[in-house]
């Protein structure tokens, strides 16, 4: 991913109409987390505008992960990084994932949150997908910068952190907060 695509879709001020899902991937061998170079990658979203038909970028990765097929005797994280939270049938993709592939655990980092759907059922998605064992929690600078060193061709350019970004993600650490806390839709 390039400097600008990284930057244009993570900042967590904008409102880009795309999601950019970056992901790398580690085998858990006791206490050492053992990082899998050839696992590490991003993907996005196929949208209206495009050829085919549109597809969310946690649908693709799925689809990739799948492809891997990773030994069911070993352990491995998942580690994405996404310019959105899943939408609801994204979350319950990813739940049932989970439930049918227990040597996998998944960490989520989010940029910002996803709210299309006014009925409210993306946060009972997030919930159940929490319940399923996913981390789920807001990028900080030091989130962000850690996608930056693994993902981004960076040309050895340091991150540079984006004026309020650590006020903003506060703020939609908490809402993410107030989110998984509630029990009901």
């Amino acid at each position: 991913m390039d400097e600008n695509t990284f930057t244009e879709n993570f900042n967590n001020q904008g409102w880009p109409s795309k999601t950019f899902l970056c992901y790398m991937v580690e085998r858990l061998d006791g206490d050492a987390a053992i990082p899998l170079d050839e696992y590490k990658g991003f993907v996005r979203n196929k949208g209206q505008d495009q050829p085919g038909e549109p597809c969310h970028a946690e649908l693709y990765f799925l689809q990739q992960i799948r492809s891997w097929n990773l030994d069911r005797n070993q352990h491995y994280r998942l580690t994405c990084f996404i310019s959105w939270t899943p939408c609801y049938n994204c979350a319950q993709e990813l739940t049932t994932f989970l439930e049918e592939n227990r040597h996998i655990s998944l960490h989520i980092f989010a940029s910002r949150i996803y709210t299309v759907d006014d009925s409210g059922c993306h946060q009972s998605g997030l919930r159940a997908l929490q319940a399923a064992g996913a981390g789920i929690t807001i990028m900080t600078s030091e989130d962000l910068e850690r996608c930056w060193v693994t993902v981004v061709d960076h040309k050895e350019k340091p991150f540079q952190p984006w004026e309020g970004l650590e006020v903003k993600s506060q703020e939609l650490c908490e809402e993410l907060q107030a989110i998984l806390r509630v029990r009901r839709c």
